[in-house]
C-alpha cells in the first residue's frame, strides 16, 4: 500500500520530537537549576511616640525554599528565625519605640536552602519627637480663676489651697476656681508633703476625658514609686457634718476645714481623674486619703475616679451628700471606701480590688462606715445614711494558695450607728464578709428598723480557705465567716438581729445569697492578677450575677440595674483607668 506524503511527514516530526526531549533530558541531568534569590519587600510605615508598640512587618520571597529570616537593630542582632522551607511568608514583629534622639535603622535579610541571600532590606523606624514639658511649681494659696494645661506639669510643693479658709468658725478670705484641662499632670512633692487643698467656698473644675484623662501621681521615676509618696486630693465643702462644732478640721491638722448649713454645696466637677501613690503622713499615723470629701455638697459632679495604691483609704466621705458614679478603688493600703459625720450621699458601680500584701495596721476592709468618730457621740445627727448600689469588693484572696496579710478584716464593717445601705452587691475574698459592728451601739437597732438595709448581696467564699471558704480567724478576733455571728473582740460577744443572729437576718433578706466561690458568677480569674483584668461578665453561668434588678425604691440617681456588682457587658475603666501606674512614664 502506498503510503501518503502526509503520513511521512508526521512520522519525521514524530522523531524529530523525541530526539529533542531526550536532549532536553540530558542537559537537566548535566547542568543544576537556577533558583532566584529571595526577595524582601516592607509592609506599611513604622513610626510614633515613645512608648508606642508598632510591628515590622515584610513580605518574603524565597523561590528555593526559606532557611532563616534575620533582623538587625543598627546593626545588632535584634531577631532571628529559623523555617522549614517555605517558599513564600509574611514576616511580623513588634517593637516598642524607644525615647531616644537617634533614627532607628532596622534591616532584614531572607537566606534560603540554596544559602542565596537575600538583599538588605531597610526598615526605618521615625520617632516623633517630644519636647519634655515645663514643670511649674506651685506653692501657698491661689485665688481667682486659675488654669492648669496639659502642655505642663504641674508640681504641688507643699499645702496647695484654693482658697484660704484657715479658721474653723471664720469664712473664707479668698476663693478661688481651679481649672484643670484634659490630659493634665499633677506631681506631688515627697520632701513638702505636696497637697491640694480645695477649700470651702472654692472650686475645682477637673474634667479630663476617656482618651485624657486626669493624672495626680508621685514625682519619682519608674520603679521607684510607692504608697506615700505624696499628700493627696482634699475637697472640703460647706455640707452638714454632725460633729457638735458642725466644723471639722481634716485629721493631721492641716488647715483644711469642712462642714456648714448647705447641703447643696458646690464645690466643681471631677471627671476622669486617677489619684495614685498618695498618703503621705502628714503626722505619725496620720495620713491623707487620695480622695477626702469632707461635707461636699450634692450639686458637686463626680464621676470616673480611680485611686491606686494609696497609703490610707482611697476614697473617704465626712458628712455632706456627694453623689458619684464609677469609683475604682485600687489596692490601697487602708480602707476601699469609709464613710463618716453623717454622710448621705448616694454611689453607684464601685469597684474596691486589694494586693495580697497591702493592708493597715488598722485593719483593711472593703466598706468602712462610722456615724461619728470613736471620740464622738454615736447618736449625733444627721446620720451616716449613704445609699450604694452595684458594688464590687473582690478582696486578696482569690484563691486559698493565694497568701495575704492577716491585718485584712471584713468586706464590709458597718459599726458605730451608722445606717449605710448597699444594693446589688458582690462581696469575696475577704475574711468576713459582713460584719455588722455593735461594740458601740446602734448598728443593730439600724438593722432592726429597716434603715441599714443589705439587699441582693451576694457573698461568695474561696474553696480550701477555712473550713467555709472564709479564714484568718483566731480565738482572740473572731473571724472567718461569710456573716459574724460574733462581735469582733477578744471575748466574740454574740451578736442578735431580733432574736436572730446575722447569719440568718442576712439569708432572710430577699435576694441575698451565699455561695461557696466565684467559679460561676461570671467573674475572670484575671481580676485577682496584676495589670488589666476582664471586667465584664460572662454570662450564661449557673450563678451569674446577671438578671437580678435594682430596687426602683431608690433614688432616681439610680440607674435600673438587672445584674449584680460594678459591670455587666460594658466595661467603664477602659482607656482612661491605669493598673500599671508604675510602669508610666510621666514625666520625661
Amino acid at each position: 500500500m502506498k503510503k501518503s506524503p502526509f503520513s511521512t511527514i508526521k512520522a519525521m516530526a514524530a522523531v524529530a520530537m523525541i530526539a529533542i526531549s531526550l536532549f532536553a533530558s540530558s542537559c537537566k541531568e548535566d547542568e543544576p537549576v537556577v533558583f532566584p534569590v529571595p526577595t524582601v519587600s516592607a509592609v506599611g510605615s513604622f513610626s510614633g511616640l515613645p512608648g508606642t508598640v508598632v510591628t515590622l512587618k515584610a513580605s518574603i520571597n524565597a523561590p528555593a525554599g526559606l532557611k532563616t529570616v534575620t533582623v538587625l537593630k543598627n546593626g545588632a542582632a535584634f531577631d532571628s528565625k529559623s523555617y522549614a522551607g517555605e517558599t513564600a511568608i509574611e514576616y511580623s514583629k513588634e517593637y516598642t519605640i524607644e525615647a531616644i534622639g537617634t533614627p532607628v535603622n532596622f534591616t532584614i535579610v531572607a537566606i534560603d536552602k540554596e544559602n542565596q541571600a537575600s538583599e538588605l532590606v531597610l526598615l526605618p523606624v521615625a520617632i516623633t519627637a517630644i519636647p519634655p514639658k515645663t514643670i511649674v511649681e506651685v506653692k501657698g494659696t491661689l485665688e481667682g480663676n486659675i488654669s492648669w494645661t496639659a502642655d505642663k506639669i504641674y508640681k504641688l510643693v507643699g499645702y496647695v489651697r484654693v482658697g484660704e479658709d484657715l479658721t474653723a468658725a471664720g469664712t473664707p478670705t479668698k476663693t478661688g476656681v481651679l481649672t484643670i484641662a484634659p490630659g493634665t499632670v499633677i506631681i506631688g512633692d515627697r520632701a513638702t508633703k505636696g497637697t491640694l487643698i480645695i477649700q470651702r467656698g472654692s472650686k475645682i473644675i477637673a474634667e479630663g476625658t476617656v482618651d485624657k484623662p486626669i493624672v495626680f501621681t508621685s514625682e519619682r521615676k519608674i520603679g521607684e514609686r510607692e504608697p506615700g509618696d505624696w499628700g493627696g486630693l482634699v475637697i472640703c465643702g460647706n455640707g452638714v457634718i454632725n460633729v457638735p462644732a458642725g466644723v471639722n478640721e481634716a485629721e493631721g491638722k492641716y488647715g483644711a476645714f469642712y462642714g456648714g448649713k448647705n447641703d447643696a454645696d458646690d464645690s466643681g466637677s471631677l471627671k476622669y481623674v486617677r489619684v495614685e501613690y498618695a498618703g503621705i503622713p502628714i503626722n505619725p499615723n496620720e495620713e491623707v486619703n487620695s480622695f477626702t470629701f469632707g461635707a461636699v455638697g450634692s450639686t458637686t459632679k463626680m464621676e470616673y475616679l480611680q485611686a491606686s495604691y494609696g497609703l490610707d483609704d482611697s476614697f473617704e466621705w465626712f458628712g455632706g451628700t456627694a453623689n458619684a458614679k464609677y469609683l475604682i478603688a485600687y489596692r490601697g493600703l487602708d480602707d476601699d471606701f469609709d464613710t463618716d459625720f453623717g454622710f448621705r450621699g448616694n454611689v453607684q458601680y464601685a469597684i474596691g480590688m486589694r494586693g495580697p500584701t497591702q493592708a493597715d495596721q488598722s485593719g483593711s476592709n472593703g466598706f468602712e462606715s462610722d456615724n461619728a468618730g470613736a471620740s464622738a457621740a454615736a447618736t449625733s445627727v444627721p446620720k451616716t445614711a449613704p445609699i450604694f448600689a452595684n458594688v464590687s469588693l473582690l478582696g486578696a484572696k482569690g484563691v486559698a494558695a493565694t497568701s495575704i496579710s492577716t491585718l485584712f478584716q471584713n468586706g464590709i464593717q458597718i459599726r458605730r450607728n451608722s445606717s449605710l445601705s448597699l444594693y446589688n452587691s458582690i462581696i469575696t475574698g475577704y475574711p468576713t464578709g459582713v460584719y455588722l459592728d455593735n461594740q458601740a451601739p446602734g448598728t443593730i437597732a439600724n438593722a432592726e428598723k429597716g434603715d441599714l438595709v443589705l439587699k441582693n448581696i451576694v457573698l461568695a467564699g474561696v474553696d480550701g480557705w477555712g473550713t467555709n471558704g472564709y479564714g484568718l480567724g483566731a480565738a482572740t478576733l473572731p473571724r472567718g465567716a461569710a456573716v459574724s455571728d460574733k462581735e469582733q473582740n477578744t471575748a466574740a460577744t454574740d451578736i442578735k438581729i431580733s432574736d436572730m443572729t446575722p447569719s440568718d437576718w442576712f439569708k432572710a433578706i430577699a435576694g441575698n445569697k451565699l455561695l461557696a466561690n466565684t467559679l460561676k458568677t461570671g467573674l475572670n480569674a484575671n481580676l485577682w492578677q496584676a495589670g488589666r483584668p476582664t471586667f465584664v461578665l460572662a454570662a450564661g453561668t449557673e450563678e451569674s450575677l446577671i438578671g437580678t434588678a435594682l430596687p426602683t425604691t431608690l433614688p432616681a440617681f439610680f440607674d435600673k440595674t438587672d445584674f449584680i456588682g460594678a459591670f455587666k457587658s460594658t466595661d467603664w475603666t477602659l482607656t482612661w483607668a491605669e493598673f500599671s501606674p508604675q510602669s508610666v512614664v510621666y514625666v520625661k
